[in-house]
Parts: structure tokens; sequence; C-alpha cells
């Protein structure tokens, strides 16, 4: 009986720093100091310096880091944000806890990223910023981005909680806009044994205002200057995430050589593989294709136990909750195409090249296709 082939491996990852692991959190248990310990400066630190970003702050998760960073740039009631409509929740979420409305607009068909012809149409005198999200691992249009955002004097807060490390013309994901956003949830590509997440931004200022609105709007203990949130990430969950940072370029590698791999194996195939935008440097959170029978296809490789995902099947604008909004579903032709198309296959660091033509053989099994 062969093995399954599953979206992650987080026990094959474990084996490698297990002990590491063990002896950082046994470190943090001995010192007593679970919030706000030395841990936490020093993950801020390292992230900043292997990103070349002047100010990391880390956070209690990827949601929160969404959240402060808009309460930092000031949206509130009557404002409005752009926002893709096929990404996580999250994204538009956030903006929508703060009174704001979230604005939803199209997607590349190729990227599946924010579309920049879509956001100069969707924009009104109330609107105050963009968020593009870096789907799947790579960057959106971010030249065409803040191309509008200057012209309109908006923000650019980017959603990166899926593309730490990956570059758009040379410049690092989360640090072209105002500010940028991280997850460390077990899932991402830098993942932690829990919640995680963190802001990264080149000003200061800002910086300073994320680090205060973390902590319930202190400049001192029970001095509060503003209203803010318990958004602090504790030191254990930051020891750990030092353990496995050492690691996270050697897995995005393997990432990048797996999804070559794939590319190679499914040329022949009725299916469309991940396509990279000139100066865009892919991470694959996910290696996603486009393809006819999506649903047919999930449940033959099931059958064959590979494990496949869908990132996302309900867009955003058809949320119930946004119901309000009154979304017309006409107007996201290439979200609602995405949403019946498209399936993540298996790319995580700890898959074997067998693994890979494994997956591909079924896929071209499926299809009755023939690798090229």
């Amino acid at each position: 009986m062969k093995k399954p082939i599953n979206m992650l491996d987080l026990r094959a990852e474990f084996a490698l720093f297990g002990e590491q692991v063990k002896s950082a959190v046994h470190r943090v248990l001995e010192s007593q100091q679970f919030i706000g310990g030395p841990d936490i400066a020093e993950l801020e630190r390292q992230v900043a310096a292997k990103l070349g970003i002047a100010e990391a702050v880390a956070v209690s998760n990827g949601t929160d880091a969404l959240l402060c960073a808009l309460m930092a740039l000031g949206v509130g009631a009557g404002d409005e944000v752009i926002v893709p409509t096929f990404t996580f929740f999250a994204t538009a979420g956030c903006v929508h806890r703060l009174g704001a409305k979230p604005v939803f607009v199209d997607i590349d068909p190729a990227t599946f990223c924010l579309d920049p012809a879509r956001v100069r149409a969707a924009l009104t005198p109330r609107t105050k910023g963009i968020i593009p999200v870096h789907l799947y691992g790579q960057c959106a249009a971010m030249s065409d981005l803040l191309t509008i955002a200057r012209e309109h004097r908006l923000f650019v807060l980017e959603d990166a909680a899926q593309a730490i490390g990956a570059r758009f013309n040379g410049e690092v994901a989360g640090g072209m806009g105002e500010l940028g956003c991280l997850s460390f949830y077990p899932t991402k590509n830098l993942g932690g044994f829990g919640e995680g997440g963190m802001i990264l931004t080149r000003d200061t200022a800002l910086a300073a205002r994320c680090r205060q609105l973390r902590n319930h709007g202190q400049s001192q203990q029970y001095l509060h200057e503003f209203v803010g949130g318990n958004f602090r990430l504790d030191t254990l969950k930051a020891a750990i995430l030092l353990v496995k940072l050492p690691h996270w370029e050697k897995f995005t590698r393997q990432r990048q050589e797996s999804a070559a791999l794939y590319d190679a194996l499914l040329k022949g195939a009725p299916v469309r593989t991940p396509a990279v935008a000139p100066g865009n440097t892919h991470v694959y959170h996910q290696y996603t294709i486009d393809c006819d029978r999506r649903d047919e296809l999930m449940t033959f490789l099931k059958e064959r136990d590979i494990g496949t995902a869908v990132y996302y099947p309900v867009p955003l604008h058809r949320q119930p909750c946004f119901a309000h909004l009154q979304c017309r579903t006409e107007d996201f032709p290439v979200a609602e195409a995405a949403s019946r198309r498209v399936l993540s296959l298996p790319v995580h660091p700890m898959l074997t090249e067998e693994e890979i033509r494994r997956v591909a053989g079924a896929i071209h099994e499926f299809f009755g296709s023939r690798a090229r």
C-alpha cells in the first residue's frame, strides 16, 4: 500500500528540529517570561534582517496583523478599502470590523491577484487604501497598484500572509507599501506551532504606533494614549519560530524545485500550471492549477490517497456576512471562474520527487493525457 501524499507533513518537519524545539520551550518555561520575553525582539530582529526591512512587529496572528495595521493607518467608519474578492476572509473582515467598507475587486486571471485596471475603476472619494494580497506565494502587480495609490494619496497595506520572501522586481513582499503583514499559521511557509503574525514597515513612526496598538495603546504601563488591542505574540511561539527560521530559506527553495518539477511533468495535461508574472519571485505557498472538472479530479486524487485543497471555493462578494453590500456576481467573472476551477496540489518541503511524479501521473491518468 502506497503512503498517502498529504497537503502538509508537519510531523516530518518536526523530526528535523524537534529536539531544538523542546530545548527552546524548556528554556522559556525555566525563564517564566511567557509574555514579552527576549525571544520576541530577537524574532523581530532576525526576520527584519532576513527580509531587508527596517522594522518588524510581532503580533498574535496574521488576522491581528491586518487589524493592527489598519488601525495604525487610521481606517474607520466612512472609509472604503479596496480588497480582492478572491482571498482568505480576514483581508476583508478586518476592514469591516473597523466600521469601514471593504470594496471587492476582481482578479487577474493569470496570477489570481488584484487586477489594477479594476482597482482604478473601483475608486471613489471615500477610498482610503488598497490591500493587495500576494496570493499563493507571488506578489500582485505592485508597480501599477503603487502608481494608483500615489496618484490618489492612498495607503497600500500588503497582505503577504502567503508570501514571506517573495519578491517583485527585487523588492520583498511586505516592504513596498506603507505596511505589510505576515502570518505564521502552521501551514504557512514559515509556520509556527500555533498562531502568530508580524507587521513589516520601513516607517519607524508607524512601527512604533503598531507596537503601542498591540498592547492596548499603552505608552507606559497603565497609561493608554488610545484604544488598541491585545495583539501580543507570546514568548513560547516566538522561541519556536526562532528554531524554524534558519530552515525557512531552504524550505522555500525546496518548494520552488518541486514547483519546477510539477511544471515539467504536467506538460501535455489539460491544466494551467501557475503563471509567474514578469519580475516576480514565487515562493509557492500553494501550487495551484486551473482546470476543467476540478471537483471530479479532486475526488479521483483522493481515491488514490493524494491530498488536494481548494483556495477559495466561495469568493468574498458571495459571503453571507457581506450580503448587505449587494454585490453583483456578474461583476466578478474571473473570481467566479477561479472558484470553480482552481486546485492546489501538495508542495510542502518534505515532498519527494517520487511523490510529485505520482501526483502528476495521476492527473495525466484522469485526463487521459500523456506527459511530453
